[in-house]
């Protein structure tokens, strides 16, 4: 990093999932046989930390691992894929996982323990304070407790660091903290969410209106992952639509994290919104293209020949 480069920093939870494949999701109380086990690193934090990195942009992650086995390989992922993990404390007990038992018709059970994500508290971003400091830009999400969430929007507010927010899994949110908010990043699922009081509709006739209705509620502009539709842009000057990049989508896992990872990058080399938004917009596409989440984060030598080519 150069000394002119002001790292991007995560403050998230760190996962491991744990997948198995059978015929069917077994009722209560039956056993039967599965086809195929696969482990996959994750966590909405950890997986925006790996697409900034992939990217070549200095990032730092600060996340809480569990003291088992499953930490430590979480951390060393992150790690080989050139996260800054400094930051990264141990906390007693399980780290983050979720279990997920996938049928052959597609269907699936998911049960997630959140382990030493909980342990992501106000007190332990205290500890990390200078780190949050030095940031160009901070990025967080919901899988972490919300008043640690609330909190680092107070520091980022004070130290007038922008502030990205992906609000996964979509829950409250108190105004105060999205009033700090330099980017709200909802996709359409969220968006329905958090379209409390307005035209339900909206979400799919009129995402421009829905996008306005966002700024009202605080943040300074907002951006409306659309998945295939693509994604809008909303400040209180202007509102864009740019189209998704066609491609032939095998597994639409991390898709946003690959966004909004490419998306803060673009913004802190001094790419203009709009740039951004395509720079993002050309990484998730590649991310849809390749199965598994942290595993399917593009280099930055494949999102500008994405680029290229689409010109």
């Amino acid at each position: 990093m150069s000394s002119t480069q002001k790292p991007i920093v995560i403050v998230g939870s760190i996962n491991i999932d744990l997948v198995v494949t059978s015929p069917r999701i077994p009722v209560a109380g039956e056993t039967i046989w599965g086809h195929e086990f696969q482990q996959h690193f994750g966590g909405k934090g950890a997986n925006q930390a790996v697409a900034v990195a992939r990217l070549g942009y200095p990032v730092e992650m600060i996340g809480r691992i569990g003291s088992d086995s499953l930490g430590a390989q979480a951390r060393a992922a992150l790690q080989e894929a050139g996260v800054g993990v400094e930051a990264v404390e141990i906390a007693e007990g399980s780290s983050g996982i979720a279990s997920i038992t996938v049928s052959e018709s597609g269907q699936n059970a998911i049960v997630v323990v959140p382990g030493a994500n909980t342990e992501v508290t106000p007190e332990y971003l205290d500890r990390h304070r200078k780190r949050i400091e030095s940031a160009g830009m901070v990025l967080t999400q919901l899988e972490i407790p919300m008043r640690t969430v609330e909190h680092l929007a107070e520091i980022c507010d004070r130290s007038r660091i922008p502030l990205m927010l992906d609000p996964a899994p979509a829950q409250p949110l108190p105004a105060t903290t999205l009033s700090r908010v330099a980017w709200f990043t909802p996709n359409e699922t969220e968006a329905a969410f958090y379209a409390d009081g307005i035209d339900p509709a909206l979400v799919a006739s009129d995402p421009q209106s829905l996008a306005k209705a966002f700024l009202r509620m605080g943040p300074k502009a907002a951006v409306l992952k659309m998945g295939a539709r693509g994604v809008l842009l909303a400040s209180h000057t202007k509102v864009e639509i740019l189209p998704a990049i066609s491609v032939a989508a095998v597994d639409s896992t991390a898709a946003g994290d690959a966004f909004n990872g490419a998306f803060a990058t673009g913004l802190i080399l001094a790419m203009d919104e709009l740039e951004a938004a395509r720079f993002a917009c050309a990484a998730a596409a590649i991310s849809v293209t390749r199965r598994g989440a942290q595993s399917s984060m593009p280099s930055r030598a494949e999102v500008d020949h994405l680029l290229k080519v689409q010109a």
